[in-house]
């Protein structure tokens, strides 16, 4: 699970964003997802004695995919990741040449804390909920970046065109260490997702964790850049999510 969100395409109250973002950072305690600062300074690497050492190894990998394939481009690049938590690949994409670099995120207490921990000038973070009129229209972006983030928004298809709408002309957006489900698969997750949170001692917040399927992208331009389900990827049993770009 990743550093942030809730659907913020539904309207909610001052008080209902603060009710769950409370409820959002007291399940990460829980799980022991949260992080000091010299911690997150340091990730996607983390000490091997670690819980979720091995999960950090995946998105080590996964990250250093996108930074690869994004440096290839060879042009300054206005980039923006929607769900940034604390920050850490949001940091790491700022370390491409020439490229100005924007986290967003509902999550007031991990965006403060990326601030805190991370100061370049081609940097920024905003704390703050994605909807069509988050920038005013004022600022188009060459890429946008999804990670581990969209499973948090209810309607891929409305997520989708608002982001669609933020891109410069060539402009494309990555979904990366993300979970997607067919269809047969939904129902069973879906009812693991409620357990999980019920024994956590927070149902609530099932309602606001969104199962998607491979097919909702369908009617979009789209493409694979990682598949978890090729044959060496399979045999090395390493890494689960997909990296997949889609473009308007």
């Amino acid at each position: 699970m990743k550093d942030t969100k809730f659907d913020i395409t539904q309207d909610t109250t001052p008080n209902t964003e603060e009710a769950l973002e409370e409820m959002y950072i007291a399940i990460r305690e829980k799980e022991g997802r949260t992080y000091n600062d010299k911690q997150v300074a340091q990730l996607p690497n983390i000490d091997n004695s670690h819980r979720y050492y091995k999960e950090w190894r995946k998105r080590q990998r996964s990250s250093q995919r996108l930074i690869t394939y994004l440096k290839a481009i060879q042009r300054p690049l206005n980039i923006l990741e929607i769900g940034c938590g604390n920050g850490w690949l949001t940091n790491k994409l700022a370390r491409i040449p020439h490229a100005k670099v924007t986290g967003l995120d509902t999550n007031r207490i991990e965006i403060e804390q990326a601030r805190r921990v991370f100061n370049k000038p081609n940097l920024q973070f905003i704390h703050k909920g994605f909807t069509n009129d988050t920038f005013d229209g004022k600022v188009k972006f060459d890429v946008i970046i999804f990670a581990a983030s969209l499973q948090y928004f209810s309607s891929v298809r409305t997520i989708m065109a608002d982001a669609f709408a933020l891109l410069n002309r060539d402009g494309k957006v990555h979904v990366l260490d993300t979970p997607f489900y067919h269809k047969d698969q939904v129902e069973a997750s879906v009812l693991r997702c409620q357990k999980y949170y019920t024994d956590m001692g927070f149902p609530e917040m099932a309602d606001h964790y969104f199962h998607h399927t491979l097919s909702k992208l369908h009617g979009f331009k789209h493409r694979i850049l990682f598949d978890p389900r090729g044959f060496w990827n399979r045999l090395m049993k390493k890494d689960v999510f997909y990296w997949i770009m889609l473009k308007p």
